[in-house]
């Protein structure tokens, strides 16, 4: 029996959503670290293998939910980390529990929001419906505001509260916006769900008031782009890293952003299916190359260290959104394999962060010195994320960064020298950190580590191996989605 057959009859699209929907109640209830904690990692493999599955059985479009050749690649990337990222969770957080930092309570209260925010970000990837989108980024970002509290300090607090703020005033442009998108749709669907349903949208879309449409992007960038990170709308993004558990920082980087980006893209779309709309393009041209520039300079202040890798990603969805903004096949594949890399990759590191913290009991960069020689693992495997993450050869950020600079030079060389200075002004602050970290006297605590080291060799093996060779059907699978953005 194929592996096709075998699911044949598995509503594996039910399952992406029940799974975690499931397991919120189930894990709110049970006691002890140990069972809340095993669990967590279950359901995230289980979610994660019914993803996969999508790529072989895909299930027929509905009104509300549907899988498509754009959001399976989104869907498989956001479980996968989310497994790896619990597996990471499992051993970190125990070590909050010995600490004090966290009490059994507030452990059952993590691992139900970890699989709130995964079927959050999960839902909002699967919805055919324009409304469920905004519902479901509204969830995620509501279940990691309070994660990233959990600490109940006064910095985590403060945190928490500036990114619901700064959220919820990027959520209601984006509703402001997706209300928009439904106004200029009913004189061409009429009312009800078919004029908010995507693939009834992109099937009408040459039709509708291209005036509406246009205001109605800007609202829709400036609202999503609050949840990508970018400059200016990025303020509550730093403060989210630095202060609540280090799991979330990777997921946050690694997924929520994403998350964002894919309802941006999806609505790039549409605009590019009416020809008297505004061009998308130059509005995430622009904010893509500030929020690359911006951050590369502010990477050289940080003195925190998640704070500094909080940058990096808002430099990283710049340069991804530069891509996609700049369109065409190789662009978008660029943009496509860069944010897959960058999702392995700053995860990766913010595991190592993780262990970092908990071993030398501070976040200062001032008070990490020599880990090659404290914590020789966990320095190595930082010092190989940061060059990951800096975009030097042979992992797989440096080819997607290459594709993104060449294809940039052959349409508009100005914009190129732009991008190149923000890539090589952050390469700088990156190295220079880094080398002060992994190398010189060791300095402050020597406790040793206990976290699990998997999840971060396993993520930085998939990126050395897809710098030095991408398999034919997954460059295949990326050309297709590339030509589907237009």
């Amino acid at each position: 029996m194929t592996f096709s057959g075998f699911v044949s009859g598995f509503d594996a699209l039910g399952a992406v959503l029940l799974i975690p929907l499931a397991s919120i109640f189930i894990l709110a209830l049970l006691p002890g670290y140990r069972v809340t904690a095993l669990l967590n990692v279950l359901a995230s493999l289980l979610t994660l293998l019914a993803a996969i599955s999508l790529l072989f059985v895909r299930p027929e479009v509905g009104s509300l939910l549907f899988v498509d050749d754009l959001n399976v690649v989104f869907i498989v990337l956001n479980t996968l980390v989310g497994f790896t990222t619990s597996l990471f969770s499992a051993s970190y957080i125990a070590h909050e529990l010995e600490t004090g930092r966290l009490t059994p309570t507030y452990l059952r209260f993590y691992h139900a929001m970890y699989q709130a925010m995964m079927f959050g970000m999960n839902l909002a990837l699967l919805a055919n419906n324009i409304g469920l989108l905004w519902v479901a980024v509204e969830l995620a970002t509501l279940t990691t505001v309070m994660m990233v509290g959990i600490y109940r300090t006064h910095e985590a607090l403060e945190a928490a509260w500036k990114y619901f703020i700064l959220g919820s005033v990027g959520i209601a442009l984006a509703l402001f916006g997706t209300i928009l998108v439904y106004v200029a749709s009913q004189p061409v669907i009429g009312e009800g769900l078919d004029a908010m349903t995507w693939t009834i949208l992109i099937e009408h879309a040459a039709q509708f008031d291209a005036a509406l449409l246009n205001v109605a992007f800007v609202f829709l960038l400036l609202g999503y782009g609050t949840k990508v990170g970018l400059a200016p709308v990025h303020a509550w993004l730093p403060d989210a890293h630095a202060e609540g558990p280090t799991p979330i920082s990777a997921v946050l980087s690694g997924l929520l952003l994403n998350v964002a980006l894919y309802a941006v893209l999806r609505f790039k779309m549409l605009m590019t299916a009416n020809e008297a709309a505004l061009a998308p393009g130059p509005l995430m041209v622009t904010m893509g190359l500030t929020s690359l520039i911006f951050a590369s300079f502010m990477l050289y202040r940080r003195r925190d260290i998640k704070r500094l890798f909080a940058y990096s990603s808002i430099e990283h969805m710049g340069i991804i959104t530069f891509a996609f903004g700049m369109g065409g096949p190789l662009a978008n594949f660029a943009g496509l394999l860069h944010m897959t890399m960058h999702s392995l990759t700053k995860s990766a590191i913010f595991f190592a962060v993780g262990n970092i913290a908990q071993a030398k009991g501070t976040q200062k960069i001032a008070d990490i010195r020599g880990l090659t020689e404290s914590h020789p693992v966990l320095g190595w495997g930082l010092l190989v994320g940061v060059v990951a993450i800096a975009g030097l050869p042979p992992l797989g950020i440096f080819m997607s960064e290459f594709l993104v600079v060449t294809s940039t030079f052959a349409r508009q060389p100005l914009l190129a020298i732009l991008l190149v200075l923000g890539l090589l002004v952050a390469l700088g602050a990156l190295l220079w950190r880094v080398t002060g970290i992994a190398f010189g006297t060791p300095v402050g605590r020597m406790e040793p580590v206990h976290g699990s080291h998997l999840p971060m060799f396993a993520h930085l093996v998939l990126v050395l191996g897809a710098g030095l060779y991408l398999p034919p059907p997954l460059v295949a699978w990326f050309q297709h989605v590339a030509n589907l953005l237009g």
